[in-house]
């Protein structure tokens, strides 16, 4: 990977203090589901949340603006406008940059990136760095530095160490939720059990319908059998799940099938199901409607749920991204007059018929 290209052979500082969050992986969960970063991802809920937040810090205008005696003005030809509107590095477009570093910060509660600058300090080229691999330590001289634990198949040919050291300058860090300041706590680490339980819920759904909603039965023999585990194979393999569910069975030797019920209301699990949905959406705090829950929305409440999402959802993770871009890529000379800023405008835009009215509104009393 030819961004590596700034490795230097340094001692890492001695007396360090880790904050790496791989400690919060691993072990099972209080339902039973083993829940990491992959396996919260096959929840359609989870899945759906973080596709919703990163899609949307992706998809909106950013730019670089200086402020002006009346005002402040969108600086077209700044030497951050290529890397942040259009192509942050030659490999991916400002769209997918956004989107895995986001999607990196939601899962991981951590979003790096590595940045590439010319001999005056000013950035060339900016590259996502894997969230998992990275650990932030603090060095005798209270300096952050950050080192990256590559895998083999990163390893440079004349360059077989396992990790690479960076200085603070170096990464474009952006945390999550923290405690500490420095490193931001993981969402799917620390709610495990909710994730996990709508993983169990989904796996007893599909065992349980894979077996055509039926739970089983008891097969029942006049007098004692020897070869019972023999006998619950071959009924199993005759007549188990959902194909083969419906066969005529041929009993011999006054045996006979007693199928087991259940109330309807402990078979329809959707309600469970229902509830982790909101509870997911919960965590992320995106309104139910974005991810497929319209139970509760309607016509005429959707597009205030919409504005929430954008003012108390979307807002707190865009002033984050924009807070850290500015003290990372801005240069310490630039600092005091030029910042980063995304453009949430058009979100927060009412529907036609009410601008209408405003706009009328506003001809008639003469401030427009």
């Amino acid at each position: 990977m030819g961004f590596f290209s700034r490795f230097r052979k340094e001692k890492a500082p001695a007396n360090s203090l880790s904050t790496s969050q791989k400690i919060f992986w691993g072990g099972t969960t209080t339902s039973g589901a083993i829940v990491t970063e992959q396996t919260a991802m096959q929840t359609s809920a989870v899945f759906a949340c973080v596709r919703v937040l990163s899609e949307a810090v992706a998809s909106l205008p950013l730019h670089i603006y200086r402020y002006e005696n009346d005002g402040s003005r969108v600086l077209h030809d700044h030497y951050l406008t290529r890397l942040l509107h259009k192509a942050p590095n030659p490999e991916m477009s400002s769209f997918i940059f956004r989107e895995t570093m986001m999607s990196h910060l939601l899962i991981y509660g951590n979003a790096y990136a590595q940045i590439i600058r010319d001999g005056g300090g000013k950035p060339l080229a900016i590259y996502p760095l894997q969230a998992h691999k990275m650990d932030v330590n603090r060095g005798d001289n209270g300096k952050i530095y950050y080192t990256y634990w590559r895998d083999r198949d990163e390893f440079r040919s004349h360059n077989k160490s396992d990790s690479i050291i960076f200085r603070c300058d170096e990464i474009l860090h952006i945390p999550g939720l923290s405690f500490d300041g420095l490193v931001g706590i993981s969402p799917i680490a620390y709610n495990r059990n909710s994730i996990g339980l709508s993983l169990s819920a989904e796996e007893y759904g599909a065992s349980f319908f894979s077996n055509n909603a039926s739970p089983g039965g008891v097969l029942e023999h006049p007098g004692t059998l020897e070869n019972q585990e023999a006998i619950r194979n071959t009924w199993e393999s005759l007549y188990g799940g959902s194909t083969r569910h419906h066969r005529v069975a041929v009993l011999e030797e006054g045996m006979k099938f007693h199928p087991i019920t259940i109330p309807p209301d402990q078979a329809q699990f959707l309600e469970t199901r229902k509830f982790q949905l909101n509870d997911i959406a919960r965590i992320f705090r995106v309104p139910p409607h974005m991810i497929g829950d319209l139970e509760k929305s309607s016509f005429s409440n959707i597009e205030q749920q919409s504005l929430d999402f954008v003012r108390n959802t979307l807002n707190p993770w865009v002033v984050r991204w924009e807070q850290q871009m500015d003290n990372s890529l801005i240069l310490p000379s630039e600092q005091d007059r030029v910042f980063i800023k995304f453009n949430v405008d058009g979100l927060l835009r009412g529907d036609y018929e009410t601008r209408m009215k405003g706009y009328a509104v506003g001809f008639k009393n003469g401030f427009i």
